[in-house]
């Protein structure tokens, strides 16, 4: 880093302008409410979160419920594709 940068006054090219795609920070701070529930999983599932949150320096908890998140919203994407087959058929 000792490296002065040395900067020139050349064109740029072709450059082209995107539109901001990034969250405000509002919706960086939201924090969905949560739910407690009492649920007794087997040992070896529990095992296996620990050992991978603990590679990954996160909560096991955390990895569980982003796991349930992400198939709720697998599962309400399919049922969502599967009302719209089926108002095409009774519409035909």
């Amino acid at each position: 880093m000792k490296k002065k940068i040395v900067y020139t006054d050349e064109p740029l090219g072709d450059m082209e302008v995107i539109t901001d795609f990034l969250p405000a920070p509002a919706e960086l701070a939201f924090r969905e409410a949560g739910v407690k529930v009492t649920l007794a999983l087997s040992k070896s599932s529990v095992d296996f979160f620990k050992s991978e949150a603990s590679k990954h320096q996160t909560q096991y908890q955390r990895m569980i419920r982003r796991l349930l998140d992400s198939y709720v919203q697998a599962q309400g994407t399919i049922a969502l594709n599967a009302k719209g087959r089926e108002r095409k058929r009774a519409s035909a």
